[in-house]
């Protein structure tokens, strides 16, 4: 095992008894990110499901099934990416007796931040692709706008040279008939460019003396 793998189960382990937040009261497991932590594609999206929160693994359940789809048709797997959400326990509120999923808070997203950071910063990731505007407005800007930016690739991130959003497969999993066969195709055609971009040498400035 590398170092890098080394230092990512003691994150883990740290982040697995954290009570920086309130969700710590509702959660069953805290869901850490998961797959290569040497490689250099960071998936990053919006916070565990009901099903995560079980597993304890991201992207379980049907959006999970759809993810292993995308990735297939670039001839990935989850062994080839490093998959995780930028809170990692599920964001679910009391209703009716019954838990629901809803959008995480800025308090929660923050208090979690330590854990992505210290995701990101042992990977160093030469690309990260937000799956979802929430994953895009925590590291790419805050006023990120999917409809209108989704598939431009941003060069002045924190944690990677180059860094991309497309859509949620949980988001892609409520269309219906053509837009349903559309996003996908779209969340495929992303995951494409993604791996396109990885393979592009890095540019280094040359210094010169003239």
């Amino acid at each position: 095992m590398s170092s890098v793998q080394t230092q990512m189960q003691a994150l883990k382990a740290r982040a697995s008894t954290c009570t920086a937040c309130d969700l710590a009261e509702t959660r069953a497991n805290v869901v850490f990110g998961s797959g290569d932590a040497t490689a250099k594609l960071a998936v990053v999206a919006e916070g565990p499901s009901a099903a995560d929160n079980h597993t304890t693994f991201p992207f379980s359940g049907p959006a999970g099934d759809l993810l292993d789809e995308v990735l297939a048709a670039n001839e990935l797997t989850r062994a080839d990416i490093w998959l995780t959400n930028i809170i990692k326990c599920r964001a679910a509120s009391l209703r009716g007796g019954v838990l629901k999923n809803r959008p995480p808070k800025a308090s929660e997203i923050k208090a979690c931040a330590k854990w992505l950071d210290g995701e990101l910063t042992l990977m160093l990731p030469s690309v990260i692709l937000c799956m979802g505007a929430p994953a895009a407005k925590t590291l790419i800007d805050r006023n990120f706008r999917i409809t209108e930016e989704r598939g431009v690739w941003f060069t002045d991130t924190h944690y990677a040279p180059f860094a991309m959003a497309t859509f949620n497969p949980a988001y892609v999993l409520r269309q219906e008939g053509e837009n349903f066969t559309a996003l996908r195709q779209i969340v495929i055609d992303d995951i494409a460019e993604a791996v396109r971009k990885l393979q592009e040498p890095i540019e280094v400035p040359k210094l010169t003396l003239f």
